[in-house]
């Protein structure tokens, strides 16, 4: 009876959790998409849970630093990673890593900031066709694309948009989303592509005109706006996502205990209110659901970043 009750008591303790206040580390500043997803999430958490949900901002190198915080931390069920692309890009585009991609555990899906395909509103193309045959009179070279660095999101829809349409980019790294979306604004290049809350008030202001999301449904926010999927390019689709990942080792029903809070947090009316209008999707899944994109998204995203060579600065 005593060896039972020994056995039991991991058990009861993972039943007990969370019995303090849980962590979500977002390897960014505040302020951006995944910091507001994070934060969404993390209100519905603390409520559902019974335990303050507590945001940590960990930003720097390519959101490798606080991915690594999590990748070590005790896997006790308290100190959560809110991901992103990188998760998934980082070890496709860098030759070393801190931390295995194994050692991050998909727990799920918070929400999608969907990808904007954006020009100055004078630029002479309406859609992503007329895009491509007017970059095919600009000589070799083409247009101009600003990107966020080598393998930013907005480098992913480059490629892709150059791959699907034939049309031809000069590539013009920046060092944030924001100041691609400033370059293009104040006419110095031709075209980016950035996360909806970034560029939806630009484009309803009048500053930009909008050409395409690349995500897989027209954006609540902006449903005026068709999908490059609607416009024939079906290979055209990524989003700048939020997810939960957990440290290797943590107890499975503290997943799933968290999996299915988050889940409950992102079908309600609270987080769709908070998110909807500023041109993000809430995204609710089962870890299943997460683990599986997670896993189509290294492999899609390594073929492309691999067919175009790809490499962190």
């Amino acid at each position: 009876m005593l060896a039972a009750l020994i056995g039991a008591l991991p058990l009861l303790a993972h039943a007990a959790w969370p019995e303090k206040p849980i962590q979500l580390v977002v390897p960014f500043g505040p302020g951006g998409a995944n910091d507001l997803m994070a934060r969404v999430a993390a209100t519905g958490l603390s409520q559902r849970l019974g335990q303050p949900v507590i945001i940590e901002n960990k930003p720097g190198a390519g959101a490798i630093i606080g991915a690594d915080y999590v990748a070590k931390s005790r896997p006790d069920g308290y100190t959560f990673l809110v991901g992103a692309a990188g998760v998934v890009t980082n070890s496709i585009l860098r030759a070393k890593m801190p931390y295995a991609d194994s050692d991050l555990v998909p727990v799920g899906m918070i929400a999608v900031s969907p990808s904007v395909i954006v020009v100055r509103p004078d630029f002479p193309a309406n859609t992503l066709k007329e895009l491509a045959a007017y970059s095919k009179t600009k000589g070799k070279e083409g247009l101009t694309f600003a990107t966020a660095g080598s393998g930013s999101t907005p480098h992913f829809v480059e490629e892709m948009l150059k791959e699907a349409t034939g049309a031809q980019f000069v590539v013009v790294p920046f060092k944030s989303g924001q100041e691609g979306v400033n370059s293009v604004i104040g006419n110095n290049v031709d075209i980016t592509s950035e996360a909806s809350i970034v560029v939806l008030p630009q484009v309803q202001a009048g500053r930009l005109k909008a050409l395409a999301t690349t995500y897989n449904k027209r954006i609540s926010a902006y449903n005026s706006l068709p999908t490059a999927i609607e416009q024939g390019f079906p290979g055209i689709s990524i989003g700048h996502w939020a997810g939960i990942f957990a440290p290797k080792g943590t107890p499975q029903a503290v997943i799933d205990k968290m999996s299915h809070e988050l889940e409950q947090v992102m079908k309600s009316r609270e987080a769709a209110d908070r998110l909807v209008p500023s041109g993000i999707e809430p995204a609710p899944g089962t870890t299943a659901d997460f683990s599986d994109f997670v896993n189509k998204e290294r492999n899609r995203l390594g073929a492309l970043a691999k067919k175009a060579n790809m490499k962190s600065e």
